[in-house]
């Protein structure tokens, strides 16, 4: 079979997805997932975009040594040297260089005619050898491009030192049938094609974004650029886990494979859910919370006789397991950290014994701690900036006949403070009076509370966006209480906010978290 490479961009364009901004730790995290995953490139950012984003690409590079580091560079030798700069130290650094080359982007955004943009494509391409022989080139809007000048462009790029060059479906305007032939003209009207790898890039918004990608393999395409979730500018990217997948189980019809372990996918995606904040819609496929659930009593029946009756897929194939190691209040240290292992966190000596006593806390509550639970506790104890404001203690009076009513004690640069307020509800009374104490202004953009896991003893996951002065920030916080569940969260979201405000060295690209 033929092995796909599977270039991975959710640091870079899924970091795109309004309200997916990530810091540099949490950047580093996921690329080090993505390593465990298999991915053979992870393109992590695009270094001159700003400080925060070159530390964050340059902290990647540093400690990934088995995939492909990628940085992205517009077309000039500014973009360029910041890239070359930020993945310097990579084991294996590519830069990925672009330039657009549809007649409405160089009419009306680059002010370019066509030899003019080959002229900077030449020049891009060649001065990105001058650092690494791992050169790629895109040509932004391929899809709306004439064929014709996209293979001139293609040509003139892999003549001046390109290995790989992307043809996008940058605005997810494409067809499949027609995305399939454009790449397979490319194919066949760029004279040096066979120098290079030809890769595809597809949006999805008109929801095609993997058939597109599927269409462009099958016509010759040779590398794949995804996100996990399929999280992205506007609509998103393609997405991994689809493609993926649709490789692994259709193999009898397209004959190629990837490097991807699949049994890392669902981790990985969960990762992504848990740093961006963006929850995976039930339905989604591969991933989604539905997608191996049955519930129409014919496929229940079919499923119970022959699971392949109604399923096209294993569970375990994806990183989902039937059989779990029951956690509760009684499992000892051992059993936590080869969870924890198992769900693909290595932890220091001090975050594991962190951990273990949140996760000692929280079995004291509840009879049985599920994997979600624990990957919350890691986002709760790991994945977070350091505390301004702790929520210290909560009490909450609400009713039919009650004004609702909130009193907290939290701890604010080391001092304790206690205060109470009314809202409009719980919540409201809660959020009123942490800001109050806080002396905050921000303004909620977004509020969810989604439940864990089944049971009524499931732990609540509540998600909070804020914003103030400009910055937006994102807040996560997860508890079997809904309002201490939704207090953290909120107290979260605040502590972003004031890590934002303390560097203001970050350009307006990176002040969001």
């Amino acid at each position: 079979m033929d092995r796909i490479i599977v270039f991975d961009t959710t640091l870079r364009d899924g970091e795109q997805s309004p309200g997916a901004s990530m810091n540099a730790a949490e950047k580093l995290r996921l690329a080090i997932k993505l390593e465990t995953l298999g991915v053979d490139a992870i393109e992590a950012g695009f270094p001159a975009a700003s400080p925060g984003d070159f530390d964050a690409v340059k902290m990647v590079a540093g400690k990934i040594r088995n995939a492909q580091v990628t940085a992205l560079a517009r077309a000039s030798k500014e973009d360029i040297d910041s890239a070359w700069g930020a993945i310097k130290e990579a084991a294996h650094p590519r830069i990925h260089t672009f330039i657009a080359t549809s007649d409405i982007h160089l009419e009306h955004k680059l002010k370019m005619n066509r030899d003019e943009v080959i002229k900077a494509a030449i020049e891009a391409v060649s001065y990105a050898k001058s650092f690494t022989d791992n050169v790629e080139f895109s040509a932004e809007d391929g899809s709306r491009s004439d064929r014709d000048f996209l293979c001139r462009m293609f040509e003139a790029a892999i003549e001046a030192g390109a290995t790989t060059v992307n043809l996008p479906d940058t605005v997810g305007y494409a067809m499949p049938d027609e995305f399939g032939q454009l790449v397979a003209y490319v194919r066949e009207h760029t004279p040096n094609i066979n120098k290079a790898v030809l890769s595809v890039h597809c949006h999805n918004d008109l929801g095609l974004a993997t058939a597109n990608t599927l269409s462009g393999l099958k016509a010759g395409a040779r590398q794949v650029e995804v996100t996990i979730n399929g999280i992205g500018e506007r609509a998103g990217n393609t997405s991994l886990e689809e493609v993926v997948m649709g490789l692994y189980t259709r193999r009898d019809h397209l004959g190629l494979e990837s490097s991807i372990d699949t049994r890392e996918i669902h981790p990985a995606s969960r990762l992504v859910s848990m740093v961006t904040g963006i929850v995976v819609q039930p339905n989604k496929a591969v991933v989604g919370a539905n997608a191996f659930a049955h519930e129409a009593g014919i496929h229940q029946d079919g499923v119970l006789k022959n699971k392949m009756t109604y399923e096209i897929m294993e569970p375990e194939t994806v990183g989902l397991t039937s059989n779990r190691l029951v956690l509760g209040k009684h499992s000892g240290r051992h059993a936590f950290k080869q969870r924890l292992t198992e769900l693909g966190y290595e932890l220091e000596e001090n975050d594991l014994n962190r951990v273990f006593g949140k996760f000692k806390e929280l079995a004291d509550k509840r009879k049985e701690i599920l994997d979600e639970d624990i990957e919350v506790l890691i986002a709760e104890e790991i994945l977070r900036v350091p505390d301004t404001f702790k929520l210290d203690y909560l009490n909450v009076v609400s009713g039919t006949v009650a004004v609702p009513t909130a009193t907290v004690k939290l701890i604010i640069d080391g001092q304790v403070a206690q205060n109470a307020g009314f809202g409009i509800g719980p919540i409201d009374a809660t959020f009123n009076t942490i800001a109050k104490m806080t002396k905050t202004r921000s303004k909620l953009l977004r509020f969810s509370i989604n439940a864990i896991s089944g049971g009524t003893d499931a732990q609540g996951e509540v998600t909070v966006r804020l914003q103030e002065n400009g910055l937006i920030a994102l807040g996560k916080g997860a508890d079997p209480d809904i309002f201490t569940a939704s207090a953290k969260a909120y107290i979260n979201g605040l502590n972003r906010l004031e890590y934002l405000k303390k560097n203001p060295s970050l350009a307006p690209e990176e002040r969001s978290l």
